[in-house]
């Protein structure tokens, strides 16, 4: 097996295209292993993973202990509410106590943008990023690429995908849009004007403020989660004017799906505000692969941390 160009997983910015096919190789090798009778393999037996999330989470936390599992890896849970680490000192405090216990790599969630990379800079082992607020996401957006491409097939070139929702919010936007153009898709953001970022066209992707648009334009549509609790105060009012309109714009329903006169594939990285941005009868549709995403979620994870644990090794 081959070996990744980066130490650490901070970002699919920081990855190359070459890095990510290995990573989709492994997973692939993986996924055949957790659909086996006996679902787990000694890749990372004597290694010691602390996942430390400093926000909420289950899909993501869940995930990432299973794959851990899965590989043999003695795994560690550590909590703290948002609120208990203001400040990077203590972070790095938190983390080095930790590490003071011989963990080998970290996969941490954090609600401030750049933390896993400040603490990548400062601490003696492997970090893998699990979101750090509004930044990136970068397992989530390997694990919907891999999706679409066991879906769709492994060439990417000129396959149009749409991201509709809050991308204003979403670290899945951001890291889906570096991952998908590094392999040779075309990307287009889809949402109210209020909730695409300003020059996100220098990125290289479309914008467009109608969702018909993009369906008719796109071959997959990934529907978002609308981030009301990253929105401030007055969470129901602050980006559009209620949650109906939006539900009438932006949610997507049979009927929407129906009038294309072409079939899509539909996901959602969840979860899943139903009858917001997606009706369950889209869902739960044969055109939806959210579920595969879930499955999918673990072998990418699987992948990341078997690659990664490769440069331990490395100072």
């Amino acid at each position: 097996m081959g070996q990744l160009s980066t130490r650490h997983l901070i970002g699919i910015k920081d990855l190359t295209k070459e890095d990510i096919e290995l990573i989709f190789k492994t997973a692939d090798e993986f996924k055949e292993v957790i659909n086996r009778p006996i679902k787990k393999v000694p890749s990372l037996r004597d290694t010691t993973i602390a996942n430390l999330f400093f926000e909420n989470s289950t899909r993501t936390r869940l995930s990432f202990e299973l794959a851990e599992k899965r590989l043999s890896a003695d795994v560690v849970n550590f909590s703290a509410s948002s609120s208990s680490v203001k400040k990077g000192e203590t972070l790095i405090d938190t983390v080095n106590n930790i590490l003071a216990m011989k963990v080998d790599m970290v996969v941490m969630r954090h609600p401030d943008p750049g933390a896993a990379k400040f603490l990548s800079e400062r601490v003696k082992t492997v970090i893998v990023n699990a979101g750090d607020g509004t930044h990136e996401h970068p397992t989530q957006a390997l694990l919907d690429a891999f999706s679409i491409r066991e879906k769709l097939g492994a060439d990417f070139k000129g396959r149009k995908v749409a991201i509709v929702g809050d991308i204003m919010h979403s670290r899945v936007a951001i890291s889906n849009i570096y991952c998908l153009q590094k392999l040779g898709a075309e990307v287009m953001v889809v949402g109210p004007s209020t909730m695409i970022p300003k020059n996100i066209e220098s990125l290289g992707v479309k914008v467009s403020n109608s969702l018909m648009d993009a369906l008719n334009w796109c071959d997959v549509a990934n529907m978002l989660r609308i981030q009301l609790e990253r929105q401030g105060d007055d969470k129901d009012v602050a980006f559009f004017p209620s949650l109906r309109e939006y539900t009438m714009l932006y949610g997507l329903d049979k009927e929407k799906l129906n009038s294309l006169d072409k079939k899509i594939t539909i996901m959602h990285p969840g979860p899943i505000n139903r009858g917001i941005e997606i009706s369950s009868d889209v869902a739960d549709s044969d055109q939806s692969i959210i579920l595969n995403q879930v499955e999918n979620g673990v072998a990418i994870r699987m992948a990341v941390l078997y690659l990664l644990a490769g440069s331990l090794g490395r100072n």
